[in-house]
């Protein structure tokens, strides 16, 4: 019951998007078709909006199908506790697991719960950018290490690699009510896991190195990757 009602709510929520929303899709490395049945990681760079949920309009059938059964996410534990938001967010993605954001018993709990058919999704920077361009503490916006430990976990598939062009034109942090009829931009990306793993491998000789090579990997994602956006 859980899977059909995952299913239908990220149905509406495609359909919603596509009537409410124009989107803009460039293929970086241009897959001809892309293999949507081998996806197993979804990296989601630039992490904007709790809006973000509309990204789902650039999904097929198939792959939302596969998500209401086998998705398996980290969700930042204050926002799951959210009344509205939290109830929703588990609504679409009941394989949500909450976290503190720290490498505790609760990351722990997240990385058992991935197996052989699990579709992980992650945002790997770990929380969300403002409109000033940093996180709600100053900070500036950086990848976090928890994504080598789920690459390490995976042997097999592809990633998708989704690079927002930013939602903050939408609904931003702390804005209630999203804007409509805007155009969102996003560039995709798919790789094989095991040839993305190697690359990053060949120059390391600890876990640690890796962890690092990931990390740098992907924050020259963010700055290289991303859609382009006027000023």
């Amino acid at each position: 019951m859980a899977r059909l009602f995952s299913y239908l709510t990220l149905t509406l929520v495609k359909a919603l998007s596509g009537l409410l929303y124009r989107f803009e899709v460039n293929w970086i490395n241009q897959p001809s078709p892309p293999n949507w049945k081998d996806i197993k990681l979804i990296v989601f760079l630039n992490h904007t909006s709790l809006f973000e949920p509309i990204f789902v309009r650039v999904a097929p059938q198939s792959l939302i199908w596969r998500l209401s059964k086998n998705l398996v996410a980290p969700g930042a534990d204050i926002t799951l506790k959210r009344p509205i938001v939290g109830r929703f967010f588990r609504w679409i993605a009941p394989g949500l697991v909450a976290i503190s954001r720290k490498r505790d018993k609760s990351w722990k709990k997240f990385m058992h719960s991935i197996t052989s058919e699990s579709i992980v999704t992650i945002l790997p920077e770990g929380r969300m950018m403002r409109k000033n361009g940093l996180d709600k503490h100053g900070k500036p916006m950086s990848v976090r290490g928890g994504i080598a430990d789920i690459l390490d976990r995976l042997q097999k598939g592809s990633a998708l690699f989704v690079y927002s062009g930013g939602l903050h034109h939408i609904q931003s942090p702390g804005q209630r009510l999203p804007k409509i009829f805007k155009r969102v931009k996003v560039n995709l990306e798919l790789m094989n896991i095991e040839k993305y793993k190697d690359s990053l491998k060949k120059y390391a000789s600890t876990d640690k190195e890796f962890r690092r090579n990931v990390v740098a990997d992907l924050n020259l994602k963010l700055t290289s990757c991303l859609p382009k956006t006027k000023g």
